[in-house]
């Protein structure tokens, strides 16, 4: 018994047979037969067209190489009862239709050499043939040249009549230009594929995700797409939306709102040229989404996709996953289109490093924008009286960007917005203000003229000085020359640097010697060179004001000869002399500089007084010198070398090079100067010899950068690219949290 059910077993092995075959006798070889035809369509169909979506994939891929500004979609059970596609495009020609769902027809490929410049979506004239053998199709198509639409039915790749006993060929209807394409009935003659589809809806959910895919990267194309008997439409996008619009449509604003833009390319060695949109660090979701498009083709890449997530991991927190929109274009000789049935995959040469290029843009945008990452902030709203020095200030929540209710705010994330709550200077030795201006006793008066510097008249001032209003009209300056220096100040603007300097909070001085100061942005800390900043600052105001200034009187009006010979003498004391040859030559030129430069600015105080503000006398007194910024006084100490440094150091040659020079000269007179480090509050006795001019001045220096100085550079500076070595970031409380985010 054991022998006959091990015979049975034996028997029962190997590859199962039909009934007739199995009365074969066993020394009968089974011959090999081609395929009925109709089998093998329906196999390739099935290769082909693998679900609605494929279906669909294919034919708005059709409509946007016909040339289809707009393209309509109905679907009915997910697309296995109706699949509709309209489209305005160039329509198909009525010889060509009996033949449209034939295997291998198609009107871009000729050759086979033609697969290495393949620029459209489809080639193989697989599409309409697959879909005709499992499904019922009807084209109604109109050409810009035809009279009327022409109607056509087929199955299995032929023409067949819309009714039994009709003819079979194409009928003339109404139609508008374009083409529609109706697909009924879709795996009717397949039933075991019809029965592993799950449910209508989780099929519409695929085919809006291929809808969605192309509608962002298809610009220029209109798309909508509903279902039937539905009044509303799942996706609707114009024509003339750009692509973040589309994403914002599509995917919406949470995506759109956290987009950066990026392009490489690289056409000689590797090439290929690609551009895209990817999310930031502030957003992130359970699941990648990756709309990748190679020349055009939507398609898939496990590798791109396992790069991009790595690159991520570092930005991201733990789970988190990014959305990225990718349009690669490689010369056609470089990709095999035609490696899979569905064209959902292709290869191309090159593959590691134009994903490794690739992957290290989106890495370096990204770090570019990382200060952008929004945590929560906090402030007192309006009407909550001021709290106690020595209680702390509640936190009031006040904006909250990309972190869900339900997430507990850590205070590492908040920043300090409230100007009442203590600050770090409060922990240095205090200082007594004093109103004395460069050691001096005499009165200045400023003269305010017209212009910017006027909109503070009626405002208390607290500066020690007395302004005064005219009835002077502001000049309208026209010169190609200022119009040509300020374009160029635009033309050099850092965009990070702008926004660091016109959002910061200011903390402290930190060294006038070295004249640094301490700022924050953000949930960031800087050190500032404020001497190099300033400098800048008041170049740009030089030119914003232009032929505007107010004036600073001078009473009395000192001789401009004199100061020079005080301007002179210094510049004689500091001068590094080698020989006493160079010692005589420069003597000779220190005596005769001042009479020189003197004689210079008195020729020329028309132009002087109407565009600087400089007063000068005939007899060379020196009346007014320019106001830049109200509330702040140079250091008058430094005068005398400016007035000096107006002859050799200015360009009078040429008009832009005159007003460029000149405004350098005047900033370089208005940056605060370099004091000596305070001496220590243990050593009183040091503090007592400090000189009383430079306590005074200190003291006036660190009222006027808190209160004057950078609050007019975070409202008027346009940060340069050539003050990116006066900022050093200090300290980041973001970085510091993602360490511990990451443990």
């Amino acid at each position: 018994m054991n022998d006959a059910m091990e015979t049975d077993a034996q028997e029962r092995r190997g590859t199962k047979r039909t009934a007739s075959e199995a009365d074969l006798p066993s020394n009968q070889t089974r011959r090999i037969r081609a395929l009925d035809p109709d089998v093998v369509n329906k196999i390739a169909a099935g290769e082909i067209i693998v679900a609605p979506m494929h279906a669909l994939k294919e034919l708005i891929e059709n409509s946007v190489d016909a040339g289809s500004t707009s393209i309509e979609i109905l679907v009915k059970d997910g697309g296995l009862k109706l699949l509709q596609i309209t489209d305005n495009g160039h329509g198909i020609d009525t010889d060509d239709l009996p033949i449209l769902c034939e295997r291998f027809t198609t009107s871009k490929l000729k050759e086979f050499e033609d697969l290495t410049s393949i620029g459209t979506y489809g080639f193989r004239g697989e599409a309409l043939a697959s879909i005709s053998h499992i499904a019922h199709l009807t084209v109604t198509t109109k050409t810009a040249n035809s009279s009327c639409a022409w109607r056509a039915q087929y199955s299995d790749g032929k023409l067949v009549p819309a009714k039994p006993g009709q003819n079979a060929k194409p009928k003339p209807t109404a139609g508008r230009g374009g083409t529609q394409i109706t697909v009924e009935d879709l795996f009717y003659n397949v039933p075991t594929r019809r029965r592993a589809f799950r449910s209508p809806s989780e099929e519409y959910a695929k085919i809006l995700d291929v809808v969605g895919r192309y509608a962002v990267h298809c610009s220029g194309v209109a798309f909508s797409c509903k279902k039937h008997g539905d009044s509303g439409v799942s996706i609707s996008t114009a024509s003339n939306s750009s692509t973040i619009d589309r994403v914002r449509q599509i995917h919406g604003s949470a995506v759109a709102n956290e987009l950066v833009d990026f392009h490489i390319e690289d056409t000689k060695r590797l090439g290929f040229k690609v551009s895209g949109l990817v999310t930031n660090a502030n957003y992130h979701v359970k699941r990648t989404v990756i709309l990748l498009f190679i020349n055009h083709r939507s398609v898939e890449s496990s590798a791109l996709k396992k790069a991009v997530e790595l690159t991520y991991s570092t930005f991201l927190p733990k789970g988190g996953h990014p959305f990225a929109y990718i349009n690669l274009e490689i010369e056609p000789n470089r990709v095999d289109v035609n490696v899979h049935p569905t064209k959902r995959e292709v290869n191309f040469l090159n593959e590691d490093e134009i994903i490794e290029s690739i992957c290290s843009e989106i890495r370096s945008q990204l770090a570019q924008v990382d200060a952008s990452r929004t945590f929560m902030t906090q402030t007192l709203l309006p009407g909550i009286p001021p709290q106690p020095q020595d209680t702390e200030t509640p936190h009031t929540p006040v904006r909250k960007v990309g972190i869900s209710p339900s997430q507990k705010t850590y205070e590492n994330s908040l920043v300090r917005t409230d100007s009442r709550m203590r600050k770090i200077t409060s922990m240095l030795p205090s200082v007594t203000p004093s109103r004395q201006l460069s050691g001096r006793d005499e009165p200045v008066a400023g003269e305010l003229d017209s212009g910017e510097q006027q909109d503070n008249d009626n405002e208390n001032d607290d500066d020690g000085l007395h302004y005064e209003t005219t009835d002077r009209e502001a000049l309208r300056i026209g010169l190609t020359s200022v119009k040509r220096l300020r374009a160029g100040v635009r033309s050099e603007m850092h965009n990070g640097l702008t926004e660091l300097f016109s959002s910061h909070s200011y903390v402290g001085l930190v060294d006038e010697r070295r004249r640094i100061v301490a700022l924050q942005s953000g949930v960031k800390l800087y050190l500032v060179d404020y001497g190099t900043v300033l400098n800048e600052f008041f170049y740009q105001i030089g030119l914003t004001d232009f032929g505007n200034f107010g004036v600073i009187k001078l009473d009395p009006p000192p001789k401009l000869v004199e100061l020079m010979r005080l301007g002179a003498e210094v510049e004689r004391e500091n001068a590094p002399l080698s020989t006493e040859e160079e010692g005589e030559e420069a003597e000779e030129i220190f005596s005769k500089a001042p009479d020189l430069v003197s004689q210079t600015l008195i020729e020329r105080r028309d132009m002087l007084n109407e565009y600087f503000s400089i007063q000068v006398t005939e007899d060379g007194n020196l009346l007014t010198i320019p106001l830049l910024l109200k509330g702040y006084v140079p250091s008058l100490a430094k005068l005398p070398r400016f007035l000096l440094r107006l002859g050799p150091y200015v360009d009078w040659t040429s008009e832009e090079g005159c007003f460029r020079t000149f405004l350098r000269e005047l900033a370089a007179f208005y940056t605060p100067e370099q004091l000596p480090t305070p001496p220590s509050s243990t050593d009183s006795a040091a503090a007592v010899a400090e000189d009383e001019s430079i306590s005074n001045r200190r003291s006036q220096l660190v009222q006027m950068l808190e209160h004057v100085l950078f609050p007019g550079i975070r409202s008027r500076l346009v940060a340069t690219s050539a003050l990116l070595d006066a900022v050093v970031e200090v300290a980041d409380l973001k970085g510091l949290y993602r360490v511990f985010e990451r443990c």
